[in-house]
């Protein structure tokens, strides 16, 4: 005999994943050029390793959210997914901001050279130089303004 009372999982899951996820990163797109820095360990040391390309996908949500990355390496193809929430993920940089219609880019696996070539969003850009542009100058004002004590 099954209980009557509505259990509403999806509260529940969002409850335990908030803490373990991770909202440091860049905010970036499909279609946008990112190296993503990942934690390598080579026997007692570790290192930064580097993976440059275009962002083809993004999939999941809360602490299950992931991305797709994909370059070219000496000719031949190569993607790797990076979940958002690893622990070996370092840095996430956006080095260009692509225009693209789809929330998908699989489409650039069939295409070669040029065919592969995404188009830079002038807009986005923009908006990230103003965003920045803001952000010194109120640091600016910040340090600029005498700080006094209320006694």
């Amino acid at each position: 005999m099954q209980s009557s009372i509505k259990v509403n999982r999806g509260a529940i899951l969002r409850a335990v994943e908030q803490p373990h996820i991770k909202t440091d990163h860049p905010e970036f797109r499909p279609g946008d050029t990112v190296r993503v820095e990942t934690k390598v360990v080579e026997g007692n040391r570790t290192r930064n390793q580097a993976f440059e390309g275009v962002v083809i996908a993004l999939n999941g949500a809360g602490s299950r959210k992931s991305f797709t990355v994909r370059k070219i390496s000496f000719g031949e193809g190569v993607e790797r997914v990076f979940p958002f929430s690893s622990p070996l993920l370092a840095k996430v940089t956006v080095l260009e901001r692509g225009k693209v219609r789809r929330a998908k880019l699989y489409y650039l696996r069939d295409l070669r050279g040029k065919a592969a070539r995404i188009k830079n969003d002038r807009s986005r850009v923009m908006k990230d130089a103003a965003r920045v542009q803001k952000a010194k100058q109120d640091a600016a004002q910040a340090e600029a303004a005498p700080v006094t004590d209320a006694e």
